[in-house]
C-alpha cells in the first residue's frame, strides 16, 4: 500500500520567497517518488505580487492544488480551506517563508505510520534555530504554561511544520481559529485528549520577507488561547490554582483572627467563600467535560 501525505502551504504576501518555496516542494515531490504527495497551496488574498506569481505557476504546476482566496482569512483559515480541499489520510502543513526543512514532513509521516503517532510536530529547539530574540522570551513563557496546564512537555507549541492524522483535524475542527493559534489549539486538544504527539527537532533559518507576527498582541492572544483551551479540556488544571490562591490567604487571615482576636474576619470570609466558589465552578465544568468526552 502506498503511503500518502497532503502537504498544506497556506501563503500571505510571500513574494520574496515563494518562487523557491515552490520550487523545493516540486523537489520533494520527485525525490520520493513512493510517496503520494499531494500539495496544496492556499493564497490567502495576497496583496503583494504573490498571487500573480502563484497563478501563473498553476498553469505550470499543474500537479499541484492552488486555491485561491477571495478574502483574507488568515492563517488558520487558509488551512482550514487546505484541509477542506485535501483528499490524503495524513495532513502535513509548512510555511511558504523558507524556514521550516518542508522535506522532514516526509520523515514524520514515516515515523507516524511506523510509530502510530497521531502528530509528528517539527520542534525549534535544532543546532541552527533563528527565532528573533523578541519573541524567545514570551515563547518559552507560552511553552512552559501550556507543559503544566496539559500535563506533559511542551517543547514547541506552535510549530508550523507538523504531520497529523486527518481524522485529528477533523474532530476539533470546529475550535480550530483563523489567526496564527490553530497550531496551538490542536497541540493542545491532542495532548488533552490522549492523542499519541511526538517531537523532532528540526533547524529553524532566517525569513525571507517580513513576519507576520505582532509580538505583543499574538503573545496575549496565545495565552487566553491556551487558557481557554484548556479550560475546555481540562478545567481544573486552572480551576484548581484559583482556588488555591484565594483560599490559602483567606485561611492564613482566619488564623491571624482567631489567634489575633481582632481584625481580618470580613476579608478573610470574602476570600474564603470565593476560593469555594471557584471550587465549585470547577468540579462542574470537570463533570461537563467529563460527560461529554465520554460520550
Amino acid at each position: 500500500m502506498q503511503k500518502n501525505l497532503s502537504i498544506i502551504v497556506p501563503v500571505y504576501n510571500e513574494i520574496n520567497a515563494i518562487e523557491q518555496s515552490l520550487t523545493n516542494l516540486l523537489s520533494i515531490k520527485k525525490n520520493f517518488p513512493n510517496v503520494d504527495i499531494e500539495i496544496l497551496i492556499i493564497d490567502d488574498f495576497s496583496s503583494d505580487g504573490t498571487r500573480e506569481i502563484l497563478e501563473k505557476k498553476s498553469k505550470e504546476l499543474t500537479d499541484f492544488k492552488f486555491i485561491f482566496n477571495l478574502e483574507n482569512k488568515g492563517y488558520g483559515g487558509a488551512i482550514k480551506e487546505g484541509f477542506k480541499n485535501s483528499s490524503h489520510e495524513f495532513i502535513g502543513i509548512t510555511d511558504a517563508d523558507e524556514t521550516y526543512p518542508t522535506e522532514k514532513l516526509v520523515e514524520f509521516l514515516d515515523i507516524a505510520l511506523d510509530d502510530n503517532i497521531d502528530m509528528v510536530v517539527g520542534s525549534r529547539v535544532g543546532q541552527n534555530v533563528n527565532i528573533p530574540y523578541l519573541r524567545r522570551f514570551p515563547k518559552l513563557i507560552l511553552n512552559l504554561l501550556a507543559s503544566y496546564l496539559v500535563g506533559k512537555k511542551i517543547p514547541d507549541l506552535n510549530s508550523g511544520l507538523r504531520v497529523m492524522r486527518k481524522s485529528l483535524l477533523k474532530r476539533y475542527t470546529y475550535i480550530l481559529p483563523d489567526g496564527f493559534s490553530l497550531t496551538s489549539t490542536i497541540t493542545l486538544a491532542a495532548m488533552t485528549n490522549g492523542y499519541r504527539v511526538l517531537y523532532k527537532k528540526i533547524d529553524y533559518a532566517h525569513r525571507k520577507g517580513s513576519s507576520k507576527i505582532r509580538p505583543i498582541s499574538d503573545t496575549l492572544n496565545f495565552l487566553i488561547l491556551i487558557i481557554r483551551t484548556v479550560l475546555l479540556f481540562r478545567p481544573l488544571k486552572v480551576f484548581v490554582p484559583l482556588f488555591f490562591l484565594l483560599f490559602i490567604p483567606g485561611f492564613v487571615l482566619f488564623l491571624l483572627r482567631v489567634f489575633i482576636g481582632e481584625g481580618y474576619a470580613i476579608s478573610s470570609m470574602i476570600l474564603l467563600l470565593a476560593s469555594l466558589q471557584v471550587l465549585t465552578v470547577g468540579m462542574l465544568a470537570d463533570l461537563v467535560d467529563r460527560k461529554f468526552t465520554n460520550k
